[in-house]
Formats: structure tokens, sequence, C-alpha cells
């Protein structure tokens, strides 16, 4: 059995990537960073004596992330978990004063991309009574002014999820919605910042927010639940952080 984990190079993907390697799960890891993911592999193998399937998948294209699963298909491969993790934000602004191509990227990761990985993966979970996790936000629940776009997008994963949940009925899938708070990831966040890093570190200033560990120790709990309990949604956030926006700050 493999463990399917997406935007596996770097952050949550690979904490969570080394934490089921430490479980002996065997991956298989998607992100577009083919170098990164060679590091990880090596590392993972040499360690844990598990098997690694690596692919450098391209989230415009659609096509590609279908041939990925062709391939894994063909080579007879089980799958019994996948974390959805790959999502982004990006810039902060008016809804009308945006660079729609900055929208269409978020909805072409955070919708459409999201959507291909759970449709393939789904069959391959309902064979082998799978556990299915997708990364939200507490965005998907809070909207504010600036993330349009960002937090309908994350609705759409929660709203997903719970579909997926129901469909999943009389089945031994299980389906679980985590939704972060602020996570210091610092790619994330300069990316949602167009790369100006002293804006980007501003986001984590006068606090403690939550670190990657956080949210892969809530993956695990969740997964290590007994078989008859599906913890469905999970938001969680630092102690200083109490809605999607406000953060006390000091």
């Amino acid at each position: 059995m493999y463990t399917l984990i997406t935007g596996a190079s770097s952050w949550i993907g690979k904490s969570c990537a080394q934490r089921f390697a430490e479980k002996w799960h065997n991956l298989i890891l998607m992100a577009r960073s083919i170098d990164k993911l060679e590091k990880i592999s090596s590392s993972l193998r040499s360690e844990y004596k598990i098997d690694v399937l690596i692919y450098k998948v391209d989230v415009s294209n659609a096509s590609q992330v279908e041939n990925t699963f062709k391939e894994i298909e063909a080579k007879n491969i089980d799958i019994n978990v996948c974390i959805n993790n790959a999502g982004l934000a990006l810039w902060e602004s008016e809804f009308s004063k945006m660079d729609f191509q900055d929208l269409n990227t978020m909805m072409q990761v955070n919708i459409v991309w999201f959507t291909q990985i759970a449709h393939r993966v789904l069959p391959f979970l309902m064979k082998n009574d799978g556990h299915m996790f997708n990364m939200s936000s507490v965005a998907g629940t809070e909207p504010y002014e600036g993330w349009h776009v960002y937090c309908a997008s994350k609705a759409y994963v929660k709203m997903l999820s719970k579909s997926l949940r129901i469909e999943a009925m009389g089945t031994n899938v299980r389906i679980t919605d985590i939704a972060p708070g602020s996570v210091e990831t610092e790619w994330f966040a300069i990316t949602r910042f167009k790369w100006d890093s002293a804006k980007a570190k501003s986001v984590y200033a006068g606090y403690t927010p939550l670190c990657t560990d956080d949210i892969v120790d809530t993956i695990e709990f969740c997964h290590d639940r007994p078989g008859h309990v599906n913890i469905e949604y999970i938001a969680i956030m630092a102690t200083a952080q109490a809605t999607a926006r406000r953060i006390f700050k000091k």
C-alpha cells in the first residue's frame, strides 16, 4: 500500500512524507520541483527502507496528472491514504484590481487540480478502505477582504469534502477536512505576497503561529483513530488567532 501526498516538496507536504515514512508507509510524492522530490525520496528510502515514487506534476496540465495516474495503475499500485495538500494564495487586493491570471492560478491549483486528484484517487481508496485528507482553511468558513478567490476556493474544498463524506457512507472510506489557520510556511507567505520577503515575514511577527508539525500531528491523530471513527473536520489555529482574520499580536 502507498500514501499519496501532493505538494510534497516542501513544508506541510514534506513533513507529511517524513511522518508517514516513519510509520513505514510506501509513498507517492507529487510536486512541481523534481529536484526537491529526488532529495526527499533518496533520504527516506535510505533511512526507512520504503518504496518512494516521485512524479513531477504541473498543476496547470490536466493531461500530465491523468498520465501520472495511468502510470500508477499500470504498475498495479494500491493507494490507501491520500493527503491532498497542494494549494496557494496570491496577493492581497480588491477583487476588481486583481490580475485575472493570479485569480485563475488560484482556481486552477486550489479547485481544478485538487478536484482531479480527489476524483482519480477515490477509486483506489474505495478498494482499500482508505483515508482521504483534504487541506482547506479557516478562510473557507470566514471570508475576508482582499482574499475573495482564495477564501472561495477553500470553501469549495470544504464542500467537496463534505459531499464525498456523504457519498462514502456505507463504505469503510474516511474523509477528513483539515482547516488550518495561520501556519508559518515561508513558501506560502512569500508567494502570497509575490516574493516580498519583508511583507511575508510580517505575517508571523508578534505572535506564535502554527508550525508544520502541528498540522502533521493532527493528520496523524485522525488517521490513527479506529476504522469506525471518522474525524470529518478539524479547524486548528494558533492560540493567538481567534478568527480567520483576527490575530492578537504583541
